[in-house]
């Protein structure tokens, strides 16, 4: 069965009706899952069992049959594991019907069919009884739905209710507790990640430096509810002041009732040093056993006792959590963090204890500024790049005139702003919508610029004369940036947009950026690969299902482009020197034919081929270039530093998923590419050559 579906193409920003499958949805998100990571995950794999067989060991020490819950079953591992332990009857449930059908064929490839029955239900929706889904309450609970965030999956909700409705009176669980940890820090680079916070215009032809600060609200703005999760061991201490020791802020139990009701907890602390409160970093263990001598840990690695050899997961990674407001705090004096949570989410406060004083409830934040609906986390680091905004100054600097008309087409810039303390009188900008048209009305009124910069709300397409005062634009600028972006890429929808406004550009406009270029380069991943390679057995059990069904969605349209990632939290080694492999002139329309380039990468280096990385520089003049890729290789090992602000693309490549494709080692890998100017897609092929 066929269905059309409709989708906003972010590169040429048209909406197009594609047939596609029924199950499209379904292939997407196992695409593009990480159920592979996690069972290559032997430490949590291995702790699951651990925990399992000691479960079972005490039901069966009472004289009782072990009947196992699992709730997010997923492959059937667990359950797999709890039947090998000893387990009498294992129930899995699993709510996603792709991955319910995977684990009856994964359970039935292992023999474990009379042990083990999949339930394809969300949990709470279960039935108990002769007739029912199960045929009697568990006496063992084994779980796995927990995010970086420990709750965020729904875990309260679904714990809350296995207790009331699908447990014994007395039960173990798997995991047996949770711990959630954090660290007060002080920290310049990720309270860039919140806050915009104001930056220098230097002009030196005009001798002229002014300052342009966000507006009130935006400072006092709560931020976005939700967690930043990253790969905390990706950040180097040095761009961080730890200001607390460790703090211990929820411990669940789960083998008593949980509730899912909101709740918070306080714990006094004094700062180790003085310093300015920003932000919380969190992280969570659970101790598989009630004697917590069987643990897994999230711990980053200037806690961990081996912080050399920190695990590598990207299923669970690091929370950073960003307080309200700024606070300085002094070495020493008595402070209270408290850690609040409703069913899904967790936020902090921090307030100075004053005898005898409750602590508030603090509701959980919601933007108010609307910036943190509109710009990611980092967005907003890229927004506080002095460094960057600096280059964008001098190239402005070198093209703008005092009589320039300036229009800009980016989202949410702040090139126009640039533009006008360049010495512009005649700025416009376009926004598409209406929210970020609001927002940087409020930016420019900020600044004393409501008068000095018009805003225009349209399409690029739909721009009228009118929208210009009837003038030509001299200089079209963008960084280019839009929020629907997610490959290096999308953003040619500039190119499309300045297209679309051809007419109104007097001859010989000047663009900015005039033209950008595609690199790719051939590289190592230290430890990205998982996500997308087979695991054929996980602690003894065959898995191979799951991975042909992630093989076979892999085949649909969108599940064989590239991924993005954003490569500053996935170490990886250049096994190629980069190399510019297409080009795209801004400064002539988009073409109708398709562009293609053919080629090849001359592997340098040993190691494995996992994948091409693909980015974007864009070259603002001929002198100054930005790349939202590769920043530098390091050192003769081939080490990579990548911009932080942007995601990069991924290919994988095929012999991650087939190991057998190739026989011998690559010296040479053939690509060719084509970007089809219509659909604005662009496509790859490859080959390896001994």
């Amino acid at each position: 069965m066929k269905i059309f579906s409709g989708r906003a193409n972010p590169t040429t920003g048209a909406v197009e009706w594609v047939e596609e499958d029924a199950h499209y949805d379904f292939h997407q998100e196992i695409a593009r899952s990480s159920y592979a990571d996690m069972l290559h995950d032997r430490d949590r794999n291995e702790k699951y069992y651990m925990g399992i067989r000691t479960a079972v060991g005490r039901v069966k020490a009472r004289g009782q049959k072990a009947i196992v819950l699992d709730i997010g079953t997923g492959t059937g591992l667990l359950s797999m594991m709890a039947v090998n332990a000893g387990a009498d009857f294992c129930y899995g449930i699993e709510v996603f019907k792709p991955m319910a059908d995977v684990a009856v064929k994964i359970v039935e490839k292992n023999g474990f069919s009379d042990k083990i029955k999949i339930i394809n239900k969300h949990s709470t929706e279960v039935t108990v009884g002769p007739d029912g889904d199960i045929k009697s309450r568990a006496n063992i609970l084994v779980t796995e739905l927990f995010d970086t965030e420990l709750i965020g999956e729904g875990a309260l909700p679904s714990y809350e209710h296995a207790h009331k409705h699908l447990m014994q009176e007395e039960w173990e669980a798997v995991p047996h507790r949770a711990t959630i940890y954090a660290q007060l820090v002080e920290s310049k680079r990720m309270w860039s990640w919140n806050k915009l916070v104001p930056f220098r215009v230097c002009c030196k032809t005009r001798n002229y430096e002014k300052t342009i600060v966000p507006f009130s609200a935006m400072e006092k703005c709560p931020g976005a509810p939700s967690v930043y999760d990253i790969q905390l061991n990706q950040v180097p201490q040095s761009d961080f002041k730890l200001l607390s020791d460790v703090m211990t802020m929820f411990r669940v139990d789960f083998s008593k009732p949980v509730s899912s009701n909101p709740g918070s907890n306080s714990v006094p602390f004094k700062p180790v040093t003085s310093g300015k409160a920003q932000v919380i970093l969190s992280w969570w263990d659970v101790d598989m056993d009630p004697s917590g001598t069987i643990k897994c840990t999230m711990e980053p690695y200037w806690v961990s006792s081996t912080p050399n050899n920190a695990l590598w997961r990207d299923h669970w990674m690091q929370c950073v959590y960003f307080l309200p407001e700024e606070e300085p705090i002094v070495q020493g004096e008595s402070m209270c963090l408290t850690a609040h949570h409703d069913d899904y989410c967790l936020w902090y406060s921090i307030h100075r204890v004053r005898g005898g004083e409750e602590v508030a409830a603090v509701e959980r934040p919601v933007c108010r500024c609307w910036a943190h609906m509109l710009w990611n986390r980092p967005r907003f680091g890229e927004l506080n790049d002095q460094q960057r905004m600096d280059q964008y100054t001098q190239a402005l600097e070198k093209v703008l005139k005092s009589d320039s008309v300036c229009l800009c087409i980016s989202d949410g810039s702040v090139l126009p702003v640039l533009a006008h303390c360049l010495g512009v009188d005649q700025v416009f900008t376009v926004e598409i919508s209406s929210m970020s048209h609001s927002l940087m009305e409020k930016i420019f009124r900020a600044n004393h610029l409501e008068d000095k910069v018009k805003v225009i709300e349209k399409r690029p397409e739909l721009l009228t004369p009118e929208d210009l005062e009837n003038k030509k634009v001299s200089v079209f600028i963008g960084e280019p940036f839009f929020t629907t972006s997610l490959l290096p890429w999308h953003n040619l929808y500039f190119w499309y947009a300045r297209t679309a406004v051809d007419g109104h550009l007097i001859n010989n406009a000047t663009i900015l950026p005039q033209s950008a270029c595609l690199y790719a380069m051939v590289v190592e991943f230290k430890d990205l690969w998982r996500i997308r390679s087979p695991c054929g057995t996980c602690e003894g059990f065959d898995v191979s299902p799951m991975d042909e069904m992630i093989k076979h969605s892999l085949n649909f349209r969108e599940s064989q482009e590239a991924e993005p990632h954003p490569l500053w939290e996935y170490p990886c080694r250049s096994l190629s020197e980069p190399k510019k492999i297409m080009t795209f002139d801004f400064r002539q329309v988009v073409p109708n034919q398709s562009l293609s380039t053919e080629g090849s990468l001359k592997l340098i280096r040993d190691g494995t081929s996992h994948g091409a990385v693909l980015w974007m520089e864009y070259h603002l003049t001929d002198e100054i270039s930005v790349s939202i890729g590769l920043v530098q290789i390091l050192n003769e090992k081939g080490d990579c530093q990548w911009n932080p602000h942007r995601k990069q693309a991924v290919y994988f490549f095929r012999s991650i998923l087939e190991p057998e494709a190739i026989s011998t080692c690559p010296t040479v890998v053939t690509y060719s590419i084509e970007f089809n100017t219509k659909k604005g897609e662009l496509s790859m092929d490859y080959k390896f050559l001994e």
